[in-house]
């Protein structure tokens, strides 16, 4: 083999070698790139899932309290119902005995109405 051959060879060699590790150095570079990109996407979707678990905390919380306001005014409603009930039974019966009143006051006005008459 001529001297120029190997030159040529080992040149070539050389080149290859040279672009083989320029490629492996850009896919490791373009490789970090990505990694770092994903972490940071990572980085954020974990932020972003603790901040809406502290929002569904939250609104936890807020739907109990909800739901215990709810019962109480439920219960004062039932309460309520209970008294207008026995308010109305009571008027009722008030408005009975205003009836009987009325009935025995206008008896007893034409009663007195036949003494007078009697008087006179």
């Amino acid at each position: 083999m001529s001297t120029a051959l190997i030159i040529v060879i080992a040149i070539a060699v050389f080149v290859v070698v040279a672009l083989v590790a320029m490629l492996l150095k850009r896919r490791a570079v373009e490789r970090e790139i990505e990694h770092d990109r994903l972490s940071g996407e990572a980085f954020a979707h974990r932020d972003q899932a603790d901040a809406n678990a502290n929002r569904a905390r939250d609104l936890g919380r807020e739907a109990q309290e909800e739901r215990k306001q709810a019962e109480e005014h439920a219960v004062a409603s039932d309460e309520h119902a209970r008294a207008a009930q026995e308010h109305a039974e009571r008027a009722t019966e008030l408005e009975q005995r205003v009836e009987t009143a009325g009935r025995a006051a206008a008896f007893h006005d034409e009663q007195a109405a036949e003494r007078e008459d009697r008087l006179a």
